[in-house]
């Protein structure tokens, strides 16, 4: 029996491969409309993914063979979704990031950061995810991911090297001091105590040899006084390898978590805010604009605090634990901290001068954040609102980052010289640009851009097969139930949603027969369209959910268990803090407690 689940073990991925699909095959084959069809690919890939049993990018490719297959949409149709303007923001960022990092940019960045910081963890953290969440709430959550990733993932790497070199010190500090002792003691030693001690080194190596031949050590083991203070070293480096394993997990999670509650805040963080006032104007077209830009940063800024506060606690629990000493300093003040910080300070002062190239990396990168903040800033219209997409978006945010991305390819990584001449006299070569395509094609995740499209791909098929609005005429039922207990429902159901499918299309889907409902129930339609838009944005638990997530399974070593588990306790602590919201400071702001008179008449959904 142990040799067959021994077998079942090691076969387990060919195992889920064969059997989930057969197993889910009464689904389609009971009910063969388009709806369970595409619902049997979505839970098929969905159960792929949390296994893992084949790679994810595979997995991701699914719908390019089974929506064909099934009849939910063309070949055609479906292979368009894996290249989309996502796609080419996503490229642009990470070419960005790949630039930064080539010149060693993020470096310098990253110990500046750590100088100001400090180098306790928590406050790292809660550092990053402000700064991730405050660019979120004016420029794509894709852009200040990749932007920021790369960044953090510097901080800890000189800050774990920082505490190896002062573990390091420490310990030879220590043998040194030991080193002093153990010769005054000999010196003091008598006849006998000598003949005691040298017994008890042979009893050592008798006992070390005993280990051996009983396969509890390995044969590469020195004998103890060999060995010394070894074992002591390793235990040490494994115990800081593993708690930077860990914090890299958490710094990456928090990041791109940060992203998807910062873009809530701002009417033009992410897309399913505009949709919610496009969709209010277009339903409710007396609404004598209920949703602008003041009002919703009003309702949501303060929500948007609240959850990223509580999401950095949870995080804190799980990767790092809640010691109030390590984590923050509190109450002491230990040697190697400040060591390590004038370790990180040194090494911010050998990098000497910014260089020619980290200049002009540093400018583009600082002037692709201002093209994004002033594309199209909401409260004002932007330059490309001027100058191009006056009658449609001609340009986007994926049109900028390829634009400025080109720029590294362009521009040499020495400033040219006249007449320049090399060491040997000969005429000096023109410089190489700032990134060439070797260095592109090494350091970009291209799995990543199929995750992505398999997640467009997956939302389309929703929408194309009927899926999400048989989902969304199901909650009619809900009439008979409290408000505030349908809006905790409806948001849990959305929130739930979204991590299969892109927070636009499940927006898009939802609102139009949510607003129905409320004015059938009679309650105020924000009352429930309001939170579900903010919880569109609450995809925590899949890498394939938001382009975010899929840019921090990229960088953090994360797996797909690491992202569930704590994007699941997320996704409640969401809901809850927007219902929260919704029934605190919500009501006064939208007098959401009484129903208003321009939802009276609503056009068809």
């Amino acid at each position: 029996m142990a040799g067959f689940l021994r077998w079942l073990w090691r076969y387990r991925n060919y195992i889920v491969i064969v059997l989930t699909p057969l197993l889910l095959l009464p689904l389609p084959i009971l009910s063969p409309t388009l709806e369970a069809k595409c619902g049997y690919v979505i839970i098929l890939m969905a159960l792929y993914w949390c296994t893992e049993c084949i790679p994810l990018a595979v997995t991701a490719l699914l719908p390019v063979i089974l929506f064909p297959m099934m009849g939910i949409m063309e070949s055609s149709e479906v292979c368009i979704q894996y290249l989309k303007d996502s796609n080419m923001l996503f490229i642009g960022g990470l070419l960005v990031a790949i630039a930064v990092e080539h010149w060693n940019l993020h470096r310098r960045i990253a110990l500046q950061v750590m100088l100001f910081v400090g180098v306790k963890p928590s406050f790292l953290m809660i550092g990053f995810m402000g700064t991730t969440a405050f660019l979120s709430m004016w420029i794509s959550n894709t852009a200040s991911t990749a932007m920021m990733l790369p960044i953090a993932n510097a901080v800890l790497q000189q800050l774990c090297e920082a505490e190896a070199n002062t573990e390091e010190r420490e310990y030879n500090q220590s043998a040194a001091v030991d080193g002093e002792d153990n010769q005054a003691f000999e010196m003091g030693d008598t006849k006998e105590s000598k003949e005691l001690k040298q017994r008890a080194i042979d009893m050592e190596k008798d006992d070390h040899k005993d280990m051996k031949e009983n396969g509890i050590i390995s044969s590469l083991d020195s004998p103890p006084e060999v060995c010394d203070m070894n074992p002591e070293a390793e235990r040490r480096r494994l115990k800081r390898e593993q708690k930077y394993l860990n914090l890299t997990k958490g710094m990456s999670l928090s990041v791109c978590y940060a992203a998807s509650i910062g873009g809530t805040a701002t009417l033009t963080g992410t897309t399913p805010n505009v949709i919610l006032k496009g969709q209010i104007d277009e339903l409710f077209p007396e609404n004598g604009g209920v949703i602008n830009f003041a009002s919703w940063f009003g309702f949501s800024f303060p929500n948007m605090v609240l959850m990223l506060v509580l999401s950095w606690l949870w995080l804190q629990f799980m990767f790092l634990g809640f010691n109030l000493k390590k984590s923050f300093g509190c109450g002491t003040k230990r040697e190697g901290d400040r060591e390590a910080y004038q370790v990180i300070k040194d090494e911010y002062n050998k990098l000497g001068r910014m260089s020619f190239a980290e200049g002009c990396v540093l400018s583009i990168f600082t002037l692709l954040v201002l093209l994004w903040f002033t594309r199209e800033p909401g409260f004002i219209p932007g330059w490309a609102t001027v100058l191009f997409n006056k009658d449609k978006p001609y340009v986007t945010d994926g049109t900028v980052a390829i634009l400025m991305a080109s720029f590294f390819f362009c521009i040499p990584s020495k400033l040219p010289r006249c007449c320049g001449m090399s060491e040997d006299g000969a005429p000096a070569e023109a410089p190489s640009p700032l990134l060439s395509w070797n260095v592109v094609h090494e350091k970009m995740p291209w799995n990543i851009l199929l995750l992505l499209g398999g997640g467009f791909a997956l939302a389309h098929g929703s929408e194309k097969s009927g899926l999400s609005l048989w989902l969304g005429e199901s909650l009619i039922p809900l009439q008979s139930i409290p408000p505030f207990a349908i809006s905790i429902l409806l948001c849990l159901l959305v929130a739930m949603f979204t991590e299969c499918s892109s927070n636009t299309a499940t927006t898009t889907l939802f609102l139009p027969i949510l607003a129905s409902m409320a004015t059938a129930i009679k309650i105020h339609p924000l009352y429930v369209m309001f939170p579900c838009t903010i919880s569109a944005s609450l995809a925590f638990m899949l890498p394939v959910a938001t382009p975010p997530n899929a840019i921090a399974f990229s960088y953090g070593n994360l797996k797909v268990m690491d992202m569930a588990k704590a994007g699941f306790v997320l996704n409640f602590v969401g809901v809850i803090t927007i219902n929260i919201a919704i029934n605190t400071w919500g009501v006064p702001m939208f007098q959401l407690n009484t129903f208003p008179s321009w939802a009276n008449v609503t056009k068809a959904p």
